[in-house]
């Protein structure tokens, strides 16, 4: 409940005297007007934060933030008051592209991540690939995750769906982890960009073992498949991108400040990628200081303008 405002040097009683009203019925008008007071201030801390993100965050995620700047407030009344102010997020658009291609010669391997649980990061990675809508085509993004953290440590965004897209997101996420030797496995479908010799030459030089989704099943890579949905709907779906080089901007500032950086996971407490990492260090001495990832395409490995 917010406080009554200042009365300098005059008591409520004085003031209360020389208004002609009793103490008690002006705490009964105050107590009255507070509630209103209170929604008013928590629906415009709503609206910023749906604003902020381009309205991409659903109620959960909104009541969360605002746990984080302090309010009391649960998920149904965030609900009720983004309704209310029309800030539902907004709705995705049908998946079009053929973004896997798995029929081909290589070889298969076994699924090693179905029934893993990492307990630290570099354990297990997952990746994929999806498709961007541009003005005038479709670019393709490869992306490689910590399934631990969830942070996206390594990407790439392309115009075609060659080997070599999803070979520049997994190099990145290499230089930038430097995963110790025989630690680590490698999740993804069985597309060919990850069954190809090139690729699997670069797991087999840093010993990562490879795991492969099994046929047509989309849950066995769930977490890369959720990651998806998000950068769908929080940055992509909407977004009218002029060319790849525009693309590559967005996307970029996207994964490296927003997802990493400031976008909360209900998997992670409600804390960012990047935040649970530095806890995780905190607690388990030891382990090694992860450096930043280079923005593929833009060659800065330090944070970037917001390109909006």
């Amino acid at each position: 409940m917010t406080t009554p405002s200042p009365q300098g040097e005059l008591s409520v009683k004085q003031l209360c005297a020389r208004a002609g009203v009793s103490r008690a019925g002006y705490y009964r008008a105050w107590r009255a007007s507070a509630p209103r007071q209170e929604e008013t201030s928590l629906r415009d801390a709503i609206q910023r934060i749906a604003l902020e993100h381009r309205r991409r965050l659903g109620h959960r995620m909104i009541a969360a933030h605002l746990r984080r700047q302090g309010f009391v407030v649960g998920k149904n009344r965030v609900l009720r008051l983004m309704r209310l102010d029309n800030l539902l997020a907004l709705r995705t658009r049908p998946f079009v592209p053929l973004t896997t291609l798995s029929r081909h010669s290589w070889r298969v391997v076994p699924n090693l991540a179905r029934w893993m649980e990492p307990t630290a990061i570099d354990q297990l990675w997952v990746a994929d690939i999806t498709y961007v809508r541009m003005l005038e085509e479709f670019a393709y993004l490869a992306i490689v995750l910590d399934a631990f953290s969830r942070r996206a440590i390594g990407w790439a965004l392309e115009t075609h769906l060659q080997a070599s897209l999803a070979i520049a997101a997994l190099k990145m996420a290499i230089k930038a982890r430097r995963p110790a030797s025989g630690s680590l496995v490698h999740h993804s479908d069985r597309g060919l960009q990850y069954a190809c010799s090139e690729y699997t030459d670069i797991l087999n030089a840093h010993a990562i073992q490879a795991s492969m989704s099994r046929t047509g099943n989309p849950y066995d890579n769930a977490k890369a498949e959720s990651f998806m949905k998000t950068l769908k709907q929080e940055e992509v779906d909407g977004t009218a991108y002029r060319d790849i080089h525009h693309a590559r901007r967005r996307v970029g500032f996207f994964l490296e400040d927003v997802y990493n950086r400031q976008r909360l996971h209900s998997a992670l407490n409600y804390c960012p990628p990047v935040e649970f990492e530095v806890q995780m260090r905190e607690r388990i001495p030891g382990l090694v200081p992860i450096r930043r990832a280079g923005l593929q395409g833009i060659g800065k490995s330090t944070a970037i303008e917001d390109p909006r």
